[in-house]
């Protein structure tokens, strides 16, 4: 749609069972997509953060943003700037290597996006990669032509750059 651009939302969360149900319920009242979503502890045992991915126009971000942050167990919400955050996702890709020509191929190409391989069959690699969603379109796209067998991918999680960042005692 125009206008649309990708955008990252950190949510610090109360890290208990409910939340989760919660935000993705908000998102599908709203009719809203979520492209990514990833949720994990935080440096205090009763604070998870998630990080939500969405492809949406700047005024439909500000409403998530402000719906977000009106849900009971959401702690902070703030809508991560171009440039000042860095981010990452992980991707296991299982690819078909039947010949001792096509694993070396595959294992060249993994070096050279600086993954590794973590386990080997007969018929089969399986690559971890991580680095932006970028890389690990790029890695997918060369693996193509050599055939995936499987793919998981972890979704973006990302943090301020620097000094800033997102908590809950600011």
């Amino acid at each position: 749609m125009k206008g649309e651009k990708t955008k990252i939302i950190s949510v610090l969360v109360e890290n208990k069972p409910g939340v989760l149900h919660g935000v993705a319920n908000l998102f599908r009242r709203r009719n809203f997509n979520i492209d990514s979503i990833t949720v994990g502890p935080t440096e205090r045992a009763d604070t998870a953060r998630m990080t939500i991915t969405v492809k949406e126009d700047e005024k439909t971000i500000e409403q998530v943003v402000k719906q977000l942050a009106k849900l009971i167990d959401v702690l902070k919400v703030e809508e991560l700037e171009e440039g000042t955050f860095v981010m990452r996702e992980l991707a296991l890709i299982k690819v078909d290597a039947p010949t001792p020509k096509e694993r070396s191929d595959i294992i060249n190409c993994v070096e050279v996006f600086r993954g590794r391989v973590i386990d080997v069959s007969v018929d089969s690699l399986t690559v971890e990669i991580t680095g932006t969603p970028d890389k690990l379109d790029a890695f997918l796209n060369l693996m193509k032509e050599t055939g995936v067998i499987e793919l998981a991918r972890t979704g973006i999680t990302a943090l301020a750059r620097g000094a800033k960042s997102i908590r809950i005692d600011e």
